[in-house]
């Protein structure tokens, strides 16, 4: 059955944008500290633009102690030194407009870092006006909150505090949707600290957008409101938000960590929310499910991957389900990977593999998000821990531009580097597949290129689901807009597979846009589709 989606993106943008996420610590270091800046991501924007992508998200860039590389912020208002000042950021902005490129900002607003000067002033035993803008029990020798993370003996105040996160995470206080009546510190939602921390979120997100901000990628976007059934408090206040911006800042947009899309896009109004890792066991089930060969078992596969094993079921179940509900009213993001997930994408895949994502990324509806380095393939490391990334951190390592020093990525001696570059023999860089035009790089810039240049394949266009069986190959998927039909078939697996499709479906191949030319035929009961081994098709029907 058709499922659409009855209205195009709001705001308009949306539709046709392909998203580039930037760790700024490993992107591109112009000063030689080791460390990744501003004015480095700002000389690849052309980079990034002869990719495709027309819009970023940044990891954050504020001023941070780094005890969770920038997701522990201590001021808001100002970015952070090593990676530059706040014209340079606004130059960034500047810059990617003048590019057609948005940029959002990663903002974390559940908590702050234990350096930040709010949190400071709460810890004083003395009430003040940061007082209630945390969430503090009122006995330092209650270690124990059920449900909750506690600090215990950090301050001078008689209490505790609730983190979200490490210990360095104080949770700011949202307030509590059902506060406990024995437990007097649990405030409600009306209550003024709740309520000022309220109002400062808006008024940090103002400062950034009217600074040149496109909007914002939102850091555990239900974590903030405690005792939160459904998190209904929670999707109330982003509603809230929502709201101003849809009057204020009509083309800025929300895009949520929540991995809960009818919550996060119906009820709390985001335009649009992650499947990932930690909350969409059909994102596992798609590409990083444990492989367990060595069992036999045959649901132990990621749908991507060559065995043939996988069930794209398990994927697409849990998919239709949300996109059925949120169709119309925003997008569902799917990521190449991000600065949480290990392995990257390229682990135990070849280009011919990622060909086959990639295709099958840039034709599903929602918005895509590349992951730095995933274009050109790059390999998580086996690295200790830094700033807090535990075994994150080899998915986060410098981006590898060439065979220079470094890489290209910075001049630094490589005992100064945030982190050290892969020096695997043959290791992937920009500039040697640039010279390539087979190369993974290219092959993805092709597809991004077929997406812009079909609305039928873009965000909001009709999705009907023509072939997707448990255990069984080809996908296969009609994308809809208006009069333009395009049909597209994935088979990632090293067999050739083949399925007889209904007569009704087409009555010609108008133009082959992507693979090969001869997988579809006629055939006396209707079309024999016909894919080889690591293969897809992209074909415009009539």
């Amino acid at each position: 059955m058709p499922v659409s989606s009855s209205i195009s993106s709001r705001p308009a943008w949306l539709e046709d944008a392909v998203f580039y996420e930037i760790y700024p610590q490993t992107f591109y270091d112009t000063n030689g500290d080791g460390i990744g800046d501003l004015p480095g991501i700002i000389a690849k924007l052309d980079y990034i633009q002869s990719l495709g992508a027309n819009a970023i998200w940044l990891n954050p860039c504020f001023e941070s102690p780094f005890f969770d590389a920038g997701y522990d912020v201590a001021d808001y208002y100002k970015v952070a030194p090593r990676y530059g000042t706040n014209d340079d950021l606004k130059r960034l902005f500047d810059e990617a407009h003048q590019r057609g490129m948005r940029v959002l900002l990663d903002l974390v607003v559940g908590h702050t870092s234990i350096e930040c000067r709010w949190f400071k002033e709460s810890c004083k035993a003395e009430r003040n006006e940061y007082s209630d803008w945390y969430i503090w029990n009122d006995n330092p020798w209650r270690w124990d909150e059920p449900g909750f993370h506690v600090v215990h003996g950090y301050a001078d105040r008689h209490g505790n505090y609730l983190t979200n996160f490490f210990y360095s995470q104080p949770a700011l206080n949202f307030g509590f949707a059902q506060p406990d009546p024995q437990k007097p510190w649990q405030q409600p939602v009306d209550a003024p600290g709740p309520q000022r921390v309220r109002q400062e979120v808006r008024n940090i997100m103002k400062f950034w957008l009217d600074l040149g901000a496109d909007g914002f990628r939102v850091d555990m976007a239900g974590s903030l409101v405690k005792n939160d059934p459904g998190q209904v408090e929670t999707a109330r206040f982003w509603r809230s938000i929502r709201d101003w911006l849809d009057v204020e800042y009509p083309e800025a947009v929300l895009v949520s960590e929540w991995s809960n899309p009818p919550v996060a896009i119906r009820q709390a109004g985001y335009h649009m929310d992650f499947l990932l890792h930690f909350g969409s066991r059909g994102y596992t089930a798609l590409l990083r499910k444990p492989y367990a060969r060595w069992h036999g078992d045959p649901y132990s596969f990621p749908f991507f991957d060559r065995s043939g094993h996988g069930n794209i079921r398990e994927f697409l179940d849990e998919y239709l389900a949300y996109y059925e509900q949120i169709a119309g009213k925003g997008h569902i993001a799917i990521p190449t990977g991000n600065h949480d997930i290990n392995p990257r994408l390229a682990k135990n895949r070849d280009w011919d593999d990622l060909e086959v994502f990639y295709l099958f990324l840039m034709t599903f509806p929602g918005t895509p998000f590349i992951y730095y380095g995933d274009e050109i393939g790059m390999q998580t490391l086996d690295l200790p821990s830094k700033e807090g990334g535990y075994e994150r951190t080899g998915s986060r390592t410098p981006m590898q531009w060439d065979d220079s020093l470094n890489a290209g990525f910075s001049s630094a001696p490589a005992s100064k580097l945030y982190l050290p570059v892969d020096e695997t023999p043959g290791r992937p860089t920009v500039a040697a597949q640039e010279k390539d035009p087979h190369s993974l790089l290219n092959r993805v810039r092709r597809l991004v290129a077929l997406r812009h240049s079909h609305p039928a394949l873009q965000a909001s266009a009709d999705l009907q689901i023509i072939y997707a069986e448990g255990g069984k190959l080809p996908f296969v998927y009609l994308r809809t807009r208006g009069d333009q039909k395009i049909l597209v078939a994935l088979n990632p697996s090293a067999q050739p597979v083949e399925v007889l499709l209904e007569a009704s479906l087409l009555s010609q191949v108008q133009q082959t846009l992507f693979g090969p030319k001869d997988a579809l035929t006629r055939h006396p009961q209707g079309w024999l589709l016909r894919l080889p081994p690591v293969s897809g098709i992209a074909y415009q029907i009539g």
